[in-house]
């Protein structure tokens, strides 16, 4: 199995996931500004979305999409980040992964170009918080999105708020979404894919 990625990019939720599962793979760089691989090979060519996690499995398949490939390695291990398939536990994790993906995760696109101007700067960083807003009182309630285990749902959720960081924005409002950034932050397997970005030491 090989895992394209990018440094402290989402795909490094899909990276944390295998991780925790303790599911060995290849990682491998993409250089997202010349779209480079380390052999000098074109990712477009590997990958014509051009852009982080691909997954591409043992039998050759190629599959993108965070929220579809942390269920592929989360199935790997079953039982392990995810409740069964078709379960109502497993909509519900899905319920929190698409959540992510659409309203958390692409909130975060005007923020990354340089050129967005201020004013939709601020609506998307308004945008931003309210969904956090969302997500902190579901953790008042509970330590992880969907109950008292960590789930793939929280490798994605822990990965798009650390974007915060990056983008130096303050949630410190958000008293329960901060302790679960900590709570993650310090979980070993998380730690191990960090370093392994060189996110952390």
């Amino acid at each position: 199995m090989k895992l394209y990625y990018a440094a402290g990019a989402c795909s490094l939720a899909p990276h944390i996931a295998l991780s925790e599962a303790g599911i060995a793979a290849k990682t491998i760089p993409v250089d997202l500004k010349t779209h480079k691989l380390p052999d000098g090979s074109d990712y477009y060519a590997a990958n014509p979305k051009g852009y982080v996690p691909m997954l591409e499995l043992d039998d050759g398949t190629k599959l993108t999409e965070v929220a579809v490939l942390l269920q592929v390695i989360a199935d790997k291990k079953p039982g392990t980040l995810a409740p069964a398939a078709g379960s109502i536990e497993r909509y519900k994790l899905m319920e929190w992964l698409n959540f992510i993906a659409t309203e958390l995760h692409k909130g975060f696109s005007p923020l990354w170009a340089p050129d967005t101007p201020d004013l939709t700067k601020e609506r998307a960083i308004a945008g931003i918080k309210r969904r956090l807003g969302l997500i902190d009182a579901q953790l008042a309630k509970t330590p992880f999105l969907t109950g008292s285990a960590f789930t793939i749902a929280d490798a994605y959720l822990f990965t798009i708020v650390n974007w915060t960081n990056f983008m130096s924005m303050d949630i410190s409002e958000f008293k329960h979404v901060t302790a679960f950034m900590k709570r993650v932050a310090e979980r070993p397997a998380v730690h191990a894919a960090m370093k392994a970005e060189g996110l952390v030491k």
